[in-house]
């Protein structure tokens, strides 16, 4: 598939192009909202947004080759803006049944995860605080550099790699794994 020449079409209103172009990494947006959004039906909400933006603004697009990072950005942009949205009080028996109701086997390559390990991560990630977290999530879940994690998020890379090293400090710190005593 070649992106450049998909995205010159799309730019050029070929609606059959930037679809092509979407469905080639639908697994990845999917993975990348729900990393967010936390659940399917929020997660599917971001994506459509996502998809109108790209189809509105794609002739704003620079570099033809940047397409993926730019919408990458464009979906993490529409999953804060929902989550800013939701942002509302949140009973303990709400909580309970959110935290119950969808296990994230989806998130990792592993297919034999069992829901007691990502319960686990869902905890452990409660002792970040939520740029760690984010920073951590896009690093090891999704497996993009620092560069992109830093471009997505809108902060310098140097912020990004402060973010990923404290967080992973405190989860071991947290959880007993091997600290460096030197430093």
């Amino acid at each position: 598939m070649n992106v450049v020449r998909l995205v010159k079409k799309a730019k050029k209103g070929n609606k059959e192009a930037l679809l092509q172009l979407i469905m080639a990494e639908k697994a990845t947006y999917y993975k990348l909202a729900l990393t967010y959004m936390e659940n399917t039906h929020d997660a599917m909400d971001a994506l459509d947004e996502m998809i109108v933006v790209l189809y509105e603004k794609i002739d704003q697009l620079q570099k033809e080759e940047a397409f993926y990072s730019w919408s990458k950005t464009i979906l993490v942009n529409n999953c804060r803006a929902l989550l800013r949205k939701q942002k509302k009080l949140v009973f303990i028996d709400e909580w309970e049944t959110k935290n119950e109701r969808e296990p994230r086997d989806d998130l990792t390559s592993d297919p034999y995860r069992s829901s007691e390990q990502l319960m686990d991560i869902q905890v452990s990630f409660e002792h970040l605080n939520a740029h760690q977290k984010e920073a951590i999530q896009l690093k090891y879940f999704h497996d993009l550099d620092y560069e992109t994690i830093a471009t997505m998020t809108n902060v310098s890379i140097g912020t990004v790699k402060s973010r990923v090293f404290h967080g992973l400090k405190k989860l071991r710190e947290h959880y007993g794994g091997e600290v460096d005593e030197t430093s």
